[in-house]
């Protein structure tokens, strides 16, 4: 994760940040309180409680370290307003909403295309480094494009871009 950059929109970069924020200001508090109330039980090489508590700050901690890095490699995916945007506008790329239908199936799918931590198939937030993704970017509307990184390779219309 070192340097590695992240791309994210706005609204993720804000997740992102408010996560970091309750886990640092809040759980983290809350975390040391189990560790206080588990220490107070007495013997500590036989204590589930503490041993559970302990887990728990460790995860939030590498959770905190984890979010830090994201937050500091992130590179937020804007809508720029000049010339060379506009004509970009056209094609899919990171950020866009893309509507294609599936030529195998002749079902259609918009989604919208994000960055790897924001990726959520399930509602509609398809990740940049998908096969189906690497394959429709910097195409336009009506292009037919084959997804060949699967175990059966598909084609795909680009029906609307957004």
């Amino acid at each position: 994760m070192a340097n590695e950059k992240f791309y994210v929109t706005q609204e993720g970069y804000n997740d992102l940040v408010n996560e970091h924020e309750n886990l640092v200001h809040k759980v983290r508090q809350e975390v040391i309180v189990e560790l206080q109330e588990a220490r107070a039980q007495g013997d500590l090489s036989e204590n589930a409680d503490y041993d559970a508590a302990r887990e728990h700050q460790a995860q939030v901690e590498g959770r905190i370290r984890e979010l830090e890095a994201m937050i500091k490699n992130a590179e937020i995916i804007t809508e720029s307003a000049d010339v060379e945007d506009k004509k970009k506008k056209n094609v899919v790329k990171l950020g866009s909403t893309v509507k294609i239908l599936d030529l195998s199936d002749n079902q259609e799918v918009t989604f919208n295309i994000v960055g790897t931590i924001e990726a959520d198939p399930f509602n509609g937030k398809l990740s940049n480094t998908t096969p189906l993704a690497e394959v429709i970017m910097d195409h336009k509307v009506g292009d037919v494009c084959t997804v060949k990184r699967v175990e059966e390779p598909y084609d795909v219309k680009i029906l609307e871009i957004k």
